[in-house]
């Protein structure tokens, strides 16, 4: 792969970076000269969460960068750094010892990603050279896969819809060596994925099931699964305006899988991956699927279809049964999946359920680890029974104007035959800029699953 843009040789002249805690400014500053104490004072600086002081040469050049992280703030804030200083080379001189070289790195590269296809960047990134004790090529792969998802999301439905999606997928198993199959338009009717098919078949690029095979098949199987909806109108229970607005990045999940998928790739995990990404576009014409419609889905189970904006966990539903008939030992999906999971947790914090115990700890320890945030949510059982249908198995809502997305993971679980799964419902989108965090398409959720892979599969 190609060298990342926001790096430079450890060896460079760089101008130093000192990362301070809000408690520990006043004995730093008086180790240091009359000067910049009175430089600090005059600019009322005194290492506040997210604060830059930057120090002048006699020349007028920068002799030194000083940054804030506050008493709280994880390594994430120094992408600060990467989105907010002049260009330049710059290596970081004094941080929080908790601050991993690693995760410093990945932070700095999260925080220099900017989507220039179609406006020029109005700067260069700063640069930044190897922090010391980081394992470069680790963070490279986590910079890398996250930029490949805000990408794919940021990039318009005219230039992102199925087949450009399907491009995508080809282009990465070409990097990688790994096989691509595609099940695409009336096919999906003959190998049996008729739910894929109905919520695209009245789009002009046809539905399609993507799937990248790699590894060693005698491996233990790891399988993702990513919502590929490329743009969402709603179908005939049409969204309005606002929450239209944003549908091109309905088909975040399946640029996080895409994105996950490449890391295992790149890292030569010694596993059998197999990655299915539902692709389509839900759109309406004389040919879509209705209000009211039955249709059976893969595993054999019938589906009244009681809204058409409930389109991502149908194709999704396929998918996971399609995944699910190679038995991996562990099975993740994601999915823009619903609005609930906004209201309930925010934009920044996504949802996980999972039925597995061993499995949600592992992941909420991944969370804190990798300063990736996730939350689980619970698989509550005495909510299915809101999904019963009189005519059919189940219905695609639940009944009830609440736990939208608790009905959601719900009506996933009756499609997943693995016990080790795990059901990320993300936003995929920064509404504005934080640390290490453009606003516009986002990962979430990618390092903490990264993290549990790894120490799932002997990484």
């Amino acid at each position: 792969m190609t060298a990342l843009p926001y790096l430079t040789d450890a060896n460079a002249p760089a101008t130093p970076i000192h990362a301070l805690r809000t408690g520990e400014w006043s004995a730093w500053a008086e180790r240091h000269s009359e000067t910049l104490q009175r430089l600090a004072k005059a600019h009322d600086f005194s290492a506040q969460s997210g604060r830059i002081l930057l120090v002048p040469a006699t020349d007028g050049s920068i002799e030194r960068v000083l940054f804030g992280v506050g008493d709280k703030a994880n390594a994430t804030a120094l992408g600060t750094l990467a989105q907010h200083l002049p260009a330049g080379d710059y290596r970081l001189a004094w941080c929080p010892r908790e601050f991993s070289g690693t995760q410093t790195a990945i932070a700095w590269g999260l925080g220099s990603y900017a989507f220039d296809r179609y406006k020029t960047r109005r700067r260069p990134a700063p640069r930044l050279a190897p922090p010391d004790g980081a394992d470069m090529a680790e963070a490279a792969r986590i910079v890398r896969a996250s930029w490949l998802a805000r990408d794919l999301v940021n990039t318009p439905t005219n230039d992102m819809g199925p087949e450009a999606l399907h491009a995508a997928a080809a282009k990465v198993a070409e990097q990688f060596d790994a096989r691509l199959e595609a099940v695409v338009g009336d096919a999906l009717l003959e190998q049996n994925y008729p739910l894929i098919h109905a919520v695209g078949r009245a789009a002009k690029q046809a539905p399609r099931l993507l799937h990248l095979s790699w590894g060693d098949s005698t491996a233990p199987r790891l399988a993702l699964v990513g919502k590929g909806v490329c743009f969402d109108t709603g179908g005939l229970d049409l969204k309005p305006s606002a929450g239209m607005r944003l549908m091109k990045k309905d088909m975040g999940g399946a640029a996080h899988a895409l994105a996950l998928a490449q890391i295992v790739m790149d890292a030569q995990l010694n596993v059998a991956l197999d990655l299915f990404l539902p692709v389509v576009e839900n759109a309406v014409s004389g040919d879509a699927f209705r209000p009211g419609d039955i249709i059976k889905s893969r595993k054999g189970l019938t589906v009244e279809i009681d809204n058409t904006d409930a389109e991502g966990r149908l194709i999704l539903a396929d998918a996971l049964t399609r995944a699910c008939e190679n038995n991996p030992a562990l099975l993740l999906d994601f999915a823009t999946l619903t609005g609930a999971a906004r209201t309930a947790l925010g934009p920044d914090l996504p949802p996980f359920y999972s039925g597995d115990e061993t499995l949600a700890a592992e992941f909420a320890s991944a969370s804190s680890e990798t300063n990736d945030p996730i939350w689980r949510m619970p698989l509550w059982d005495a909510y299915e029974g809101e999904m019963d249908s009189p005519i059919a198995d189940l219905k695609n809502t639940g009944d009830g104007a609440f736990a939208g997305s608790i009905y959601a993971a719900l009506f996933l679980r009756r499609f997943v035959s693995v016990q080790a799964w795990a059901h990320f419902d993300i936003f995929a989108w920064a509404p504005k800029e934080k640390p290490s965090r453009p606003a516009g398409g986002e990962a979430q959720a990618l390092r903490a699953s990264w993290a549990v892979i790894k120490k799932r599969f002997g990484g």
